[in-house]
């Protein structure tokens, strides 16, 4: 039975006696808190004239739409997924290395992704044991410029009923339930193991701590999938029965589960699957918790797909993620692709509804060859994406003023993205010679997509030169990666521009209004 249309049939099934403690809301002006504490906040105006003593605009950008590859947004390739490679390579037509970098070659793609089982990393207990596929991704990323993400799935029903996602060791320690015949298969039947086991309990910590030591703050890494309950770890067991008790033991069991990752996880981002809880095993609960801790969200189809996750996803936190995917064109054969009345392709029309719930990643699966056929034929799609997909900064304007006998500059950054920044923005000034460095944050998701934040720095007195400006993002507390402007004028070796301030007795200069 095909993953999609499993879910397809799901959604219309009704949950019966589910009790989630959070209470179904729109998300579109819900109240998620105020987002990621700021240090070293800025002054953000409002810049008004009162001891305004004179002023001058230094610098006005272009908005550049050239592909960057900056943290927090691109195209991501996938080395593997929950039925494996490419299918060439599952077909032994080409190696496993050749099909990792046939998909990192592709200039396109901007991070590589892995979602594994549970028995593709660990195959005994206090150790992680990774299959080839992690090797050859974090070896072609590091060879290419790109990013890692990854998901470990607890349960994959893609192989069921002759393979688990539990490694060997686990499945004469932990009771497995069977809750529902395969399609198609007499003999079949669907397995879950009882996650609230203390032996399960136990092995996932472990599990947890483990990835947590090898991977948690790697500058490699881009985010990690939350591993939960259900098929591929999406929350859900479709409209079979969840292995719990009751509802209770299944919403306390897959809280506790989220809130062990959530609690491991501070330097590396976690994403969140909004899948809706068709299985009554507490999703609302987890994605509410999830989100507070500043868990991005992800979804595995976007046309397909119940009316609540595209609210969810499009009224987001604007200071979170999001990253999107949809499996039906997995293959990416443009042979099969029909076109609509306006000459547009399927997945063309499927690709490009992200853009209007303001995403940050799309995610194109493993067929690298037919990727690159796919955009040969129709590049529209994926130039379109490039040039709007996630942020897109630059400092549109700054401003030279002098406001109480001191020289300040107001920056004024503007983003033609359609989302907004996904962390905290950092701004940072620095002479030629260094001796002067200045730095300060906006406040979080700033500047909002499609939107223009200002921030000002007060410079020591008499100041008069060439100034560097340059940007981070702080997706974790701590943790800042250098962004890239979305500007056509030309920046310095190390991504800054060049602000050039003037004397007051410069002809530019205009006295307060």
């Amino acid at each position: 039975m095909k993953r999609r249309d499993l879910l397809k049939a799901a959604a219309a099934i009704p949950v019966i006696g589910a009790r989630a403690d959070v209470p179904p809301h729109l998300w579109q002006g819900f109240d998620f808190g105020s987002g990621p504490a700021v240090r070293e906040r800025l002054n953000q105006g409002p810049f008004d004239v009162d001891q305004d003593e004179g002023w001058q605009t230094i610098l006005f950008t272009t908005a550049s739409e050239k592909p960057l590859r900056n943290p927090g947004l691109g195209l991501v390739g996938y080395t593997w997924e929950e039925g494996g490679p490419s299918l060439a390579a599952r077909a032994g037509r080409e190696t496993l290395e050749q099909h990792v970098q046939k998909m990192a070659s592709l200039p396109f793609v901007d991070v590589l992704y892995i979602r594994c089982d549970w028995r593709n990393v660990q195959k005994r207990p206090g150790r992680l044991e990774l299959d080839p596929v992690w090797a050859l991704t974090l070896a072609a990323a590091k060879q290419h410029g790109l990013r890692v993400a990854f998901r470990i799935q607890l349960s994959n029903q893609s192989f069921q009923p002759e393979q688990l996602a539990l490694p060997e060791f686990l499945r004469s320690r932990i009771p497995l339930v069977k809750i529902g015949k395969i399609p198609g298969q007499n003999a079949g039947e669907y397995v879950e193991p009882r996650y609230d086991h203390p032996e399960f309990q136990k092995a996932f910590a472990e599990l947890n701590d483990l990835l947590a030591a090898q991977f948690e703050g790697d500058p490699l890494i881009e985010w990690m999938d939350l591993m939960q309950y259900g098929f591929w770890g999406e929350g859900h067991t479709s409209d079979y029965p969840n292995p719990f008790p009751d509802y209770r033991t299944a919403e306390r069991t897959f809280v506790s589960l989220t809130a062990r990752q959530l609690e491991t996880w501070k330097r590396t981002p976690l994403a969140v699957n909004t899948q809706p809880d068709i299985s009554a095993v507490g999703n609302r609960q987890v994605l509410d918790n999830a989100v507070r801790a500043g868990a991005w969200l992800r979804s595995d189809s976007i046309i397909v797909e119940e009316p609540i996750q595209i609210e969810e996803l499009a009224n987001r936190p604007p200071w979170l993620a999001s990253i999107l995917e949809d499996g039906y064109f997995r293959e990416s054969d443009s042979s099969k692709l029909s076109l609509d009345a306006a000459r547009v392709n399927t997945l063309e029309n499927y690709m490009l509804h992200v853009l209007d719930i303001k995403t940050n990643y799309w995610a194109m699966w493993t067929e690298a060859d037919n990727l690159a056929a796919y955009n040969e034929k129709f590049p529209r799609g994926f130039e379109r994406l490039r040039a709007n997909l996630g942020y897109r900064l630059r400092p549109a304007w700054v401003w030279q003023r002098k406001r109480y006998g001191a020289p300040e500059l107001i920056v004024a950054v503007a983003n033609r993205g359609v989302a907004s920044v996904p962390g905290v923005l950092w701004l940072h000034l620095e002479s030629p010679d260094g001796k002067l460095k200045l730095r300060g944050a906006l406040d979080a998701g700033h500047p909002y997509g499609g939107g223009i934040r200002q921030g000002s720095f007060t410079l020591p007195s008499g100041y008069v030169g060439k100034i560097h400006l340059s940007a981070q993002i702080e997706m974790r507390p701590g943790v800042l990666k250098p962004v890239a402007w979305a500007s056509e004028q030309p920046v310095n070796a190390d991504g800054s521009i060049t602000l050039d301030l003037k004397s007051n007795a410069d002809p530019g200069w205009r006295k307060g209004v």
